[in-house]
């Protein structure tokens, strides 16, 4: 083409600071962006079709510019950070309900309001010779305040010590262990809701329980865990599209499931030197490495849970010494590279902060109640108190979007069965 020989090349419809936006996404850096930042690089996304550059502004998509992008997405055609910013509207409809029918023109009112929001759902720690009334995945009906079955697991399938995910709206339980005599279990199962249905995927290269399992960008990652009574430290990623598993940069140390999440589409975990060092690291996928953060040093505490909200990282630790009963948090800002102290302490006796997801602004966490909190910038605030779940034992939540008409699809296929 022509242009190679130019020494200029004139792009039309494209703003300088949208290009210097995607060029510096291309290099690896994560630029924080404001409203006409964010205009100009959805522009550019779009008119160049810089994926890259798209999946950076999805991992931006927040309750301060989730119309922005929307609107703009959708002006640009730009659809995967549309559908992300829609479904973020859904997710806090409650509070955006007012802004969007005010400012949104009515087509793109019907789009947002035609997607069904996203539910609590939960698993608890169950092997095969359990009961079938305890192998069921269940969610929170919020409407009537009471958790329904979604699905039942196949029978091969355990979740004890098992990893479970949720990737692409899709959940994922893999390995675990099973039977009296606790064996590890190589089987590995996604579930759709859109289908209602079960799958089997391929096995991990090395057999493992007791990990963390966390999905991000169309990849599971599986990190540590345990063999035969043995600490690992060895990850390994499946790619959907390839449908393979394959080795990743092992942990920095051994660790039996590691508190993990994800901030801002990327991944990081927490791992400690009992009893009073918690260190933050960040897995780069281009590097294929691991990456210390930064270092929580608390006397006689450590952390056991992560949460990432925006651009901050919430380590859940124990009370005081040994007084698991209480849970204190602290936050560590990734922009700022700042630590601060949530005031007050959170109880875990009822509504454990050992398992929680973020919505939105929210939290929810789960145990003998269901709690949600608003994040804010200096505490988290308690909201609302559902009904908690209806077995006791370990549990992983996250969230799921059900089909529109699930509730009537999923009463037929009972009735057929």
């Amino acid at each position: 083409m022509k242009e190679s020989r130019q020494q200029e090349i004139h792009l039309q419809c494209v703003q300088p600071r949208g290009f210097f936006i995607a060029l510096s996404v291309l290099r690896g850096e994560r630029p924080v962006l404001d409203a006409e930042d964010i205009v100009e690089a959805i522009q550019c996304a779009a008119f160049l079709q810089v994926a890259p550059l798209t999946r950076h502004l999805v991992s931006l998509v927040n309750s301060d510019n989730c119309l922005l992008m929307c609107h703009t997405a959708a002006t640009f055609g730009l659809g995967d950070l549309h559908h992300a910013a829609a479904v973020f509207i859904r997710n806090m409809y409650a509070d955006l309900q007012a802004e969007v029918r005010e400012t949104f023109p009515l087509e793109l009112v019907a789009q947002v309001e035609s997607l069904t929001p996203s539910v609590l759902v939960a698993v608890g720690a169950t092997s095969q010779t359990l009961h079938s009334d305890s192998r069921t995945v269940c969610y929170l009906d919020e409407g009537v305040n009471r958790w329904k079955v979604l699905t039942e697991l196949p029978l091969k399938a355990s979740s004890s010590m098992a990893g479970v995910a949720v990737l692409d709206n899709k959940l994922y339980i893999i390995g675990g262990v099973q039977g009296p005599h606790k064996q590890v279990a190589d089987s590995c199962f996604c579930y759709s809701a859109n289908t209602n249905s079960w799958t089997s995927i391929c096995r991990l290269s090395q057999p493992r329980y007791n990990f963390s399992l966390i999905g991000v960008e169309g990849r599971l990652y599986a990190l540590g865990g345990e063999y035969e009574r043995i600490l690992m430290s060895s990850v390994e990623k499946y790619d959907v599209i390839s449908a393979r598993w394959e080795f990743a940069a092992n942990l920095p140390r051994p660790a039996a499931r590691p508190a993990c999440t994800t901030a801002m589409n990327r991944i990081f975990v927490c791992l400690w030197k009992p009893m009073e060092t918690t260190e933050i690291y960040e897995y780069d996928p281009w590097r294929d490495e691991w990456q210390l953060v930064s270092t929580l040093i608390k006397r006689q505490s450590y952390g056991h849970y992560l949460v990432g909200h925006r651009d901050c990282l919430y380590v859940i630790r124990n009370g005081p010494s040994d007084d698991f009963l209480r849970c204190l948090i602290e936050r560590y800002n990734l922009t700022t590279g700042q630590w601060s102290s949530l005031p007050g302490h959170f109880t875990n006796s009822k509504g454990s902060l050992f398992t929680g997801v973020v919505r939105g602004d929210s939290v929810l966490t789960l145990n003998r109640r269901t709690l949600e909190y608003i994040i804010d910038s200096k505490t988290w605030k308690p909201r609302r108190q559902m009904e908690g779940f209806p077995r006791s034992g370990s549990l992983w939540t996250f969230l799921l979007q059900l089909p529109e008409d699930f509730t009537s699809y999923i009463n037929t296929v009972y009735v057929s069965l």
